[in-house]
């Protein structure tokens, strides 16, 4: 619910817990609360400026303009949670450990996962998602260090998963989607 002022904000709550008292109803303590859309424009200061809500977290961000600028808008992109989930799923694939196979049998794999991902929570500010995914990138890295001896070094392993990625961009889904960078994690 947008409110004005913190005041309506406060009377629409308690309206609202009233109103799910009278179904035997309640809210969740941790979940309802009062939250300060802050963005260009909007000065005041309060202590809440940000929520989780279906895996996004909404906060204000640097956004740009269509003429250009820049500004601090109030908007969503994936949560620390979900990204935190994203990276205990790219290591619970343990890539590192399937040196016997071919990388187009990984990407055929893991391409239907890392697609769902893009399209979830790349519909709002893409490039947040990017830095979880270069973790796949280093993970992938690890894994051709394990099956081509001749990669001795992360970063010999890490050109070697870029250069893949520029011949072959279509193998993997964050490939297409332009998230080849491994330097870095």
């Amino acid at each position: 619910m947008h409110c004005r002022t913190y005041g309506e904000a406060k009377l629409l709550l308690d309206a609202i817990s009233n109103r799910l008292k009278e179904c035997k109803l309640e809210l969740h303590p941790e979940k309802t609360k009062i939250v300060y859309c802050k963005k260009d424009g909007r000065n005041n200061d309060y202590p809440i400026t940000k929520f989780d809500f279906l895996s996004y977290e909404f906060r204000p961000r640097l956004c740009k303009a269509r003429n250009g600028d820049y500004f601090v808008g109030f908007s969503p992109a994936i949560s620390p949670k979900a990204e935190s989930r994203i990276r205990q799923k790219i290591k619970a694939w343990k890539l590192y450990s399937q040196c016997s196979n071919k990388l187009e049998d990984i990407a055929d794999r893991v391409n239907p996962q890392i697609r769902g991902w893009l399209n979830y929570y790349g519909k709002y500010n893409r490039s947040e998602l990017y830095p979880v995914l270069q973790l796949l990138n280093t993970r992938l890295a690890g894994w051709a260090k394990r099956k081509y001896k001749n990669l001795r070094g992360k970063m010999q392993a890490m050109r070697w998963v870029e250069k893949k990625a520029r011949i072959q961009p279509e193998m993997f889904a964050h490939w297409q989607a332009g998230i080849t960078y491994t330097s870095g994690q």
